[in-house]
């Protein structure tokens, strides 16, 4: 039952710690359905160059899509905390970043922590392209637990990702949810910020970077690096190389406005 609704179920998903040889920490958060599969990639690149890595998996994942309905997003968000407490134990510096809905508590955490030294956000989820809001996910809910995922186009295949095939409605309610409470913090925000975000992404609206930039002012500085294609499978090395080439790891560096990749 439970592999019905996962994709590619045989990968190992679960939390997982890579200790750095410097004092750097990254915390590194996965998105709304998916598991640490897909923060994986970034993180043994990152690791091999020095950086230590948390990947949580958040509540509800990696089981089933009944599971995720059950979470509110506020079970998100704790889980979050609890590993960047965990490892602001082992690291003085600490850069938190995340994938679609892991950007945006990444960002949440940020405005929380200002001893954070920089946040990096990966298409990270404060707009999406849907076209259905919460009031019509909620009616919805009233009917079905959840909804088949939109057929991805044929030219983007992704086999190392781990995920469900459906969306959970509930959760999605929550999702959206996460998303006003994030909203509502990016004034705190004053970390420097790199956004990445793919020019051709079909889920999470480019207007993000925008949305981030106005949200948090003049108290952050940001630097955004677009990636010419939004397949993730094909575009993971070139984030963790735009994020080691960035260096966004001194307190305060960064430029406002955008920097394409």
């Amino acid at each position: 039952m439970t592999d019905m609704f996962l994709r590619n179920p045989h990968l190992n998903g679960d939390s997982f710690f890579l200790q750095g040889n410097n004092d750097i920490g990254l915390l590194l958060i996965h998105g709304f359905t998916a598991t640490t599969v897909e923060v994986s990639y970034v993180a043994k690149y990152l690791n091999e160059r020095g950086y230590t890595i948390s990947a949580p998996l958040l509540p509800g994942h990696n089981t089933t899509p009944d599971d995720l309905n059950q979470c509110q997003w506020q079970d998100w968000v704790n889980a979050a905390e609890a590993a960047y407490q965990a490892l602001a134990t082992r690291c003085k510096k600490i850069i938190v970043g995340g994938e679609s809905m892991g950007g945006m508590l990444a960002l949440y955490l940020a405005s929380e922590h200002p001893e954070i030294i920089a946040v990096v956000t990966y298409a990270p989820a404060m707009i999406t392209s849907s076209s259905s809001s919460r009031w019509q996910i909620q009616i919805l809910s009233w009917f079905k637990s959840y909804l088949s995922k939109p057929q991805r186009p044929p030219n983007i295949t992704d086999e190392r990702t781990k995920s469900y095939t459906v969306n959970p409605l509930k959760a999605v309610i929550q999702f959206f949810d996460l998303q006003r409470e994030t909203r509502q913090r990016l004034s705190r925000i004053s970390q420097p910020i790199l956004n990445i975000q793919g020019r051709l992404d079909v889920v999470i609206d480019p207007r993000n970077g925008e949305v981030i930039l106005s949200g948090c002012g003049d108290r952050s500085t940001q630097r955004r690096s677009d990636l010419e294609r939004s397949e993730i499978a094909d575009q993971r090395n070139a984030l963790a190389r735009t994020f080691h080439a960035r260096r966004c790891v001194g307190p305060r560096m960064g430029t406002r406005g955008r920097v394409d990749a």
